[in-house]
């Protein structure tokens, strides 16, 4: 009995972990179709998303008041980073294929872990090494095949690789925040202090915001925001820092996978090799960081 249950919690587990990350890799086909503009798409994401964000604070017994200023502080400028990566991400996301956006999108693993060996005041070690080699030649070899294609394929590719710098600085900026508090109750205010951000480029960029169909933004908001982070959140403590690198390189292959099947986007043996090398050095940079 003892080892059926815990056969059962294991397949649990991994099934939190593959759906989770099934779910974000479903994201750009969201952004894809919704009749507003990618950037009031980001905003939608994090508005519908917070009274549930929310909830799963209140119910996990997270507080969402009572922080010290520089925990405002932390969670605002966080906010702005990461609806600012939003926003980068989603103009990218309309003009390179699905595989490539996520990829890129996902580079703030590196970059992290860069920033964390610049604070360190050392250099890189090992798998590190490999890690940043593989990408490099990895995202050359993607960023080529992009601009082979069109120019406006390679800017969204560049888009999404700022969109991933930007990821990174919302990441550093929530370590000494998240130390103490709980992660729902992280995105709810993160989420509440991007919002304006992304109104604000939207209208700037003349964008429609409001939509005529809302049921892709309502399945961006609970797929990419909700299930997907709520899934991960879930399966991390059960997996090793490997396991769960690896499990990331299931998004790019779901991701290119929708991208063939709902917009023809196919795939060479170059983009094929330069998304393996890409997608093996996330995988090693999250390894690396526990």
């Amino acid at each position: 009995m003892t080892n059926a249950t815990g056969g059962s919690g294991r397949a649990l587990h991994f099934a939190a972990l593959m759906g989770g990350n099934a779910a974000l890799a479903l994201g750009p086909w969201f952004v894809r179709i919704a009749d507003t503009g990618p950037v009031a798409a980001g905003l939608w994401r994090l508005v519908l998303a917070v009274p549930l964000l929310a909830g799963m604070a209140l119910a996990t017994g997270q507080k969402l008041t009572g922080y010290r200023p520089a925990v405002w502080a932390a969670i605002v400028g966080a906010g702005v980073f990461f609806a600012l990566d939003l926003g980068s991400w989603h103009l990218g996301i309309l003009h390179t294929r699905m595989g490539n956006a996520t990829l890129f999108g996902n580079s703030g693993s590196l970059i992290v872990m860069a920033w964390g060996m610049a604070m360190l005041r050392r250099w890189p070690r090992g798998r590190e090494w490999l890690a940043f080699a593989l990408a490099l030649l990895g995202s050359a070899i993607l960023l080529g095949r992009s601009l082979e294609m069109d120019r406006a394929t390679l800017i969204g590719d560049l888009l999404c690789l700022l969109a991933g710098v930007l990821y990174a600085g919302y990441i550093v900026l929530l370590q000494r925040p998240r130390a103490s508090l709980g992660n729902w109750a992280l995105l709810t205010w993160s989420s509440l202090a991007g919002a304006p951000v992304l109104l604000g480029i939207a209208l700037a960029l003349d964008e429609q915001v409001i939509p005529q169909v809302w049921w892709p933004l309502i399945a961006l908001a609970l797929a990419s925001q909700v299930l997907g982070q709520g899934l991960l959140i879930f399966a991390l403590r059960h997996f090793s820092a490997p396991v769960f690198g690896l499990a990331l390189l299931s998004q790019p292959a779901i991701a290119a996978a929708v991208g063939w099947l709902a917009f023809g986007e196919m795939l060479g043996w170059g983009d094929v090799v330069g998304m393996a090398l890409v997608a093996g050095a996330l995988a090693l940079a999250r390894s690396t960081q526990g």
